[in-house]
């Protein structure tokens, strides 16, 4: 089952490599005035990440623990005396 969608990751990957990129101007640009603006730059990574990482909006959470306890089913307790 596929709970994660493709637009959200590229939309991630977009956010942090222009957060990135913006960084590598500004340290690259010959200018000693120009500096980069890293709490800008570090929520835009965090904000990437949590696309990268977000799941599809019609998959609910049920059906999230019911595919995880299918590719990890739990132990067999032992029966109780």
């Amino acid at each position: 089952m596929n709970i994660t969608s493709i637009q959200t990751k590229l939309a991630g990957l977009g956010a942090i490599l222009a957060a990135i990129s913006s960084v590598i101007i500004a340290l690259t640009d010959n200018n000693p005035q120009t500096n980069p603006d890293w709490a800008t730059t570090s929520a835009a990574i965090a904000a990437g990440w949590g696309l990268m990482v977000a799941r599809q909006n019609n998959v609910s959470s049920k059906v999230v623990e019911q595919s995880k306890e299918m590719v990890q089913p739990k132990p067999d307790l032992p029966p109780k005396a």
